[in-house]
This record gives structure tokens, C-alpha cells and sequence, in this order.
């Protein structure tokens, strides 16, 4: 179990070049894996807890609520027992998250900042579901999208719906084509917002 989170993070972080269709299809089904969402384990342990460790289980980063460190190391989370962790920040910077494990973070109630940064299973698909999470859309206040190649114009549109976003930084997203009609999507559905962008 102590090598458990190094490992994890090693593998998730490896950068997968395809060189058989055989080794492309074992890191989806690893990364699915590390993905699965253990509904039992969400109701024992609270949903603060069972999110951290699947975030962390696939290479991401969190952040507690009065905590200004971020924790990384699998073997630190902090005990089940200790209901105050509560997450506030996740830094999912090369991290393997996709849809399928975003079920997690469905009872996270204090998110306030979401940086997905070389995500290479996050698509469309990932920010709609995202923008669904009730709790989600009122506790996030900002976020960054960075060299998420899979993302489009189709998801980022899906980010309207966090109605109290005040700042969303995106950049390096060669799938997102209109610029112009993103601007004035979120000028309409969030007015306050703070976009800054970094497009080609």
C-alpha cells in the first residue's frame, strides 16, 4: 500500500506514445481502471476523502479548505475519520482523470478552483458532465484549461453553466476554433467573468 500512490503517479504521468494498437488499449484500460468509481467506497469514507483518492490515484493534486500546501503523496491523505478535509482546490496537471471517474466529485461542496493542464483523457464530454454537478457549479470559482487537445468549442460552451465563475484562463486548445462566439457566450451567460485567453 506505501508504494501504492508513487506507483500510481509514475504510471499516470508516463507519456503514452502509441507505438501498437495493443499498448494504446492497456493505458486506456489502466487508466479506466484508476478511474472507476467505488460507490460503497464513497458512502464509508464521505465524498472529500474517496476523491482525494482517486485524484491522487490518477496523478492529480488537491488542496484542503485552511491549507495552503497541496497534497500529492497517496500515503499522506488524511485519515476517514477526520471530516474537516474538505477539498477546495485540484491541480489535475498530467494527471489520467477521465469521465468516467467524475462521478467522485459529485458530493464535493467547497471546489473553488479546477486546473486541468495536459490532460489527454479530458474531452467534451468531461466538461459537460462537470457543468452538470449541482454542487460543482455553485462552489467553483475559477479555473484553467491548458493543452487539453481533445477539448472544443462544444465543451468550453458547457462552462457557462457555473454560474459563479469569476476567472477561467484557456490556452493551447487547438480544438477550440471560435474565439469570437466563446466571447460572447460567456459575455451573456456570466457577465463578471474574467476570460483570458491564449488561442490561436
Amino acid at each position: 500500500m506505501m508504494m501504492f500512490g508513487k506507483i500510481s503517479r509514475q504510471l499516470c504521468s508516463l507519456k503514452k506514445s502509441p507505438r501498437s494498437c495493443d499498448s494504446r488499449y492497456f493505458w486506456e484500460w489502466l487508466n479506466t481502471v484508476f478511474n472507476k468509481v467505488d460507490y460503497e467506497r464513497i458512502r464509508d469514507v464521505g465524498p472529500d476523502r474517496a476523491a482525494s483518492e482517486w485524484l491522487l490515484r490518477c496523478g492529480a493534486k488537491v488542496r484542503y479548505r485552511g491549507h495552503q500546501k497541496w497534497l500529492q503523496d497517496y500515503n499522506h491523505i488524511p485519515g476517514s475519520s477526520e471530516g474537516r478535509y474538505k477539498i477546495q482546490a485540484i491541480d489535475a496537471t498530467d494527471s489520467c482523470i477521465m469521465d468516467v471517474g467524475l462521478d467522485h466529485m459529485e458530493g464535493l461542496e467547497h471546489v473553488e478552483k479546477i486546473i486541468l493542464c495536459k490532460c489527454h483523457y479530458v474531452e467534451d464530454s468531461c466538461l459537460q458532465r462537470l457543468s452538470q454537478l449541482e454542487k460543482l457549479r455553485k462552489s467553483l470559482l475559477e479555473m484553467e484549461i491548458i493543452a487539453c487537445g481533445n477539448v472544443t468549442d462544444n465543451g468550453i460552451i458547457a462552462l457557462r453553466h457555473f454560474r459563479n465563475l469569476r476567472y477561467l484562463y484557456l490556452s493551447d486548445l487547438p480544438g477550440v476554433k471560435d474565439k469570437e462566439n466563446l466571447v460572447q457566450v460567456f459575455q451573456t451567460a456570466l457577465p463578471s467573468l474574467e476570460l483570458k485567453l491564449n488561442l490561436k
